[in-house]
């Protein structure tokens, strides 16, 4: 990273609630000044960063929705012009809708794409010429990628080519010092995987991983502060999959 006595900036979508929350108070906890985009959780948006202000950190909530790249211009408009730049780009915002090819609609298949995939893509195309020399990007993926259940074909499609553009985007980046990375979490006990599963279904995803439990947010936050901070340098390229095992 860069040798700025400020501190480094970390943008994170889809930052309200779930991992993208827990995402924001560790790198919060670690230093970073956090930009807190939501899509239209504004109260969650707002009480998270109130807390990382009275813990001692910094924060600005920026609504934007990731697919609406002139709303991403905006969003990075404003982080630059209260912070000065980015340093950090974590791209956490993201939707799940199951159902099978045959039975899902157009509109399960566009959401998921606008979110997903072009949501990624507008960030990292902004990152690729305003992040700030020695920066950080790092995508969420999935480890549904690999998988291959059953009805989640469209949200396995939409993390796929997260990954590809995770690969592409490191080698585009030579010369500036910046890596593009992705963690591909399984099972975790947030609010979008757990909401409308019987608790059967859960019972047997909680096992699947040699460990034996779900992941929790904070662990994907560990790993998302892994390749953010200094001991994450070297690792460029990756998918990283925080999963327990799972595959």
């Amino acid at each position: 990273m860069t040798n700025r006595t400020d501190p480094k900036v970390a943008l994170v979508t889809g930052a309200s609630r779930g991992i993208g929350a827990e995402i924001a108070k560790r790198l919060a906890k670690d230093g970073f000044t956090i930009v807190i985009n939501y899509a239209g959780s504004a109260a969650d948006a707002e009480a998270l960063a109130t807390a990382i202000e009275a813990s001692g950190g910094r924060a600005l909530t920026a609504q934007a929705d990731v697919g609406d790249a002139q709303a991403v211009a905006r969003m990075w408009d404003a982080a630059e012009a209260a912070f000065g730049g980015v340093d950090v780009l974590v791209n956490n915002a993201g939707i799940m809708k199951l159902a099978t090819l045959a039975d899902g609609d157009d509109a399960l298949f566009d959401s998921q794409i606008a979110i997903n995939l072009k949501g990624p893509r507008n960030t990292m195309k902004l990152a690729a010429t305003r992040l700030r020399e020695g920066g950080r990007i790092i995508n969420l993926s999935s480890s549904v990628v690999g998988l291959y259940q059953p009805t989640y074909g469209v949200y396995a499609a939409t993390k796929a080519g997260v990954e590809a553009m995770t690969h592409v985007l490191a080698k585009e980046l030579r010369g500036r010092n910046i890596t593009v990375n992705a963690i591909a979490p399984g099972p975790t006990a947030t609010a979008l995987f757990l909401d409308g599963k019987p608790q059967a279904a859960i019972d047997a995803l909680t096992k699947l991983a040699p460990l034996e439990r779900l992941g929790q947010p904070e662990d994907i936050a560990n790993a998302v502060a892994f390749l953010a901070g200094p001991d994450g340098g070297w690792i460029n390229g990756q998918i990283l999959r925080s999963n327990g095992g799972i595959i």
